[in-house]
């Protein structure tokens, strides 16, 4: 899977792109829902799409599991 992030990097970078500004967006969206909880609920899947955007980042760096 590491082999199809490092030979596609325009689709990589595209869905970081999306995964952080929908993730931006929904925090601030629910953050203006002061109060109520569906305000909150969309603040939780904006800091996961936040945390995607680090994984699909991330993952063309990482070590092979076998070779430490």
């Amino acid at each position: 899977m590491m082999e199809f992030w490092n030979e596609n990097p325009g689709l990589r970078i595209g869905l970081m792109l999306l995964t952080f500004l929908a993730g931006l967006g929904l925090l601030f969206y629910g953050w203006t829902l002061t109060g109520k909880l569906g305000g909150l609920g969309l603040m939780l899947v904006g800091v996961a799409l936040l945390l995607s955007t680090l994984y699909l980042y991330n993952k063309p760096f990482e070590d092979p599991k076998g070779k430490r």
